[in-house]
């Protein structure tokens, strides 16, 4: 019995240290509960909130901290975390159950877009960041930096679906002159991509962009260096920007 009492007590200290600690901290994410919820959610264009258990870890925990990570430069959106105990007080229990938030779901993502009433759940890879945060710029109209992307030539490509053909090649001369002005080499890279692709879309047609993708996908997925990945992976990302604000225009 002395043991058994020695080891409650060793994990009832233990349990103490953690739970004065707190929760990872998050950068570039708030904590939300209960009372400030409403109140939070309806100050921003955008809230992303990832509904979670208490203290959430592992490797859909690391790719939220990137996508927090990233939102620093967009003041425009919050990224948010409720975590929800079912025990003891049982901490936003309450918010689960009004948003139909079930344990073994955890994590769950929703995106609550000022003015209106439904939140938009994301349904993709919870271990992709960078799916993450294609999902909050597809439905939230916000820039948020994909690896390799450039928000100056974004915001190009978006003039550029929004204008008729006979002023797109206009917006690609505007883009080759950004492009020439650029040293950083990653950078200037991207820009060419970018000055690349306008190209194709004007010579072979807005279809260019999805079998692009296709075909780089492919590449990508085949027997390639991990090097040459990254960098199938960099234009992937490129050419999504193109596909979102696309389809944005449609």
């Amino acid at each position: 019995m002395a043991n058994i009492s020695c080891i409650s007590s060793v994990l009832l200290v233990v349990l103490a240290i953690f739970r004065s600690v707190g929760a990872d901290i998050v950068k570039g994410s708030v904590p939300l509960n209960s009372g400030v919820f409403d109140r939070i959610i309806s100050k921003h264009k955008a809230v992303l909130v990832k509904f979670d258990e208490t203290y959430p870890y592992g490797e859909k925990q690391d790719e939220f901290k990137k996508v927090a990570e990233s939102s620093s430069g967009q003041p425009d959106l919050l990224i948010a975390e409720v975590q929800i105990a079912d025990y003891g007080d049982k901490d936003n229990m309450d918010l689960a159950e009004r948003f139909n938030i079930k344990k073994e779901k955890h994590p769950v993502y929703k995106l609550f877009l000022q003015n209106k009433e439904t939140p938009i759940d994301f349904t993709g890879d919870f271990k992709d960041a960078d799916e993450i945060k294609k999902f909050i710029m597809k439905e939230s109209g916000l820039w948020l930096g994909l690896p390799s992307c450039l928000e100056k030539f974004d915001n190009l490509v978006s003039e550029f679906y929004k204008s008729p053909a006979d002023k797109r090649k206009g917006i690609l001369a505007r883009a080759e002159k950004a492009a020439e002005g650029i040293e950083d080499k990653a950078e200037k890279t991207s820009a060419d991509t970018y000055v690349k692709t306008m190209s194709k879309i004007l010579e072979k047609g807005e279809e260019f962009i999805d079998t692009e993708i296709s075909r780089v996908e492919k590449l990508r997925d085949g027997k390639v260096s991990e090097k040459k990945k990254e960098q199938l992976g960099e234009r992937l990302n490129i050419l999504t920007s193109f596909q979102m604000r696309m389809k944005d225009e449609l």
